[in-house]
């Protein structure tokens, strides 16, 4: 089996995403649905999310303020 190199990246799971970014799974597919969530992929019937991704989804909803405009 061959090593996993740098260039090489490792796709997640929803419950894996939803893990990462600490939101449930329900919410992830409520996303997917509505919009609105991290960019995904979908292989087949999978669907699995890039990690870069998730982290710019993350920084995409950073807040400084509640009374700011989401």
């Amino acid at each position: 089996m061959a090593d996993i190199t740098s260039n090489q990246r490792r796709m997640l799971r929803t419950d894996d995403a939803a893990n990462y970014v600490g939101v449930s799974a329900s919410t992830l597919n409520k996303l997917r649905l509505a919009g609105g969530g991290p960019e995904y992929i979908k292989l087949g019937k999978s669907v699995v999310y890039d990690p870069a991704d998730l982290d710019a989804w993350l920084a995409s909803n950073r807040r400084s303020s509640t009374s700011a405009a989401a």
